[in-house]
């Protein structure tokens, strides 16, 4: 079975894509759940690239670099909030920190 390179790539992006929606999905530790996501998001930037790729335009490297600097924003704010649950609940546990009140 010899695949084109299209076919190949969108094919790593969607595998890629949904190991890491089932890992947000599994996973409880709020680290590994924010790790997945950026699995997510560089599946989605990898289809992007390969679409561009396929005609020849430079639009999929485009939208890699949005994917990469919103990849960098959510980093920053959700390393922020892991922190701030840990300082105040001593885990980074997601359940403990949905049974939080106030």
């Amino acid at each position: 079975m010899n695949l084109p390179a299209m076919e190949t790539g969108l094919l790593l992006a969607g595998i890629l894509f949904i190991l890491g929606l089932l890992s947000v999905l599994i996973r409880r530790n709020t680290l590994f759940m924010l790790m997945s996501v950026e699995i997510m998001l560089n599946a989605a930037g990898l289809a992007f690239i390969v679409a561009g790729a396929r005609w020849g335009q430079p639009d999929g490297q485009v939208m890699f670099l949005f994917i990469l600097a919103m990849a960098a924003a959510e980093v920053s704010v959700g390393l922020a909030l892991i922190l701030q649950i840990h300082h105040q609940l001593n885990t980074i546990d997601s359940d403990a920190a949905n049974r939080m009140k106030g």
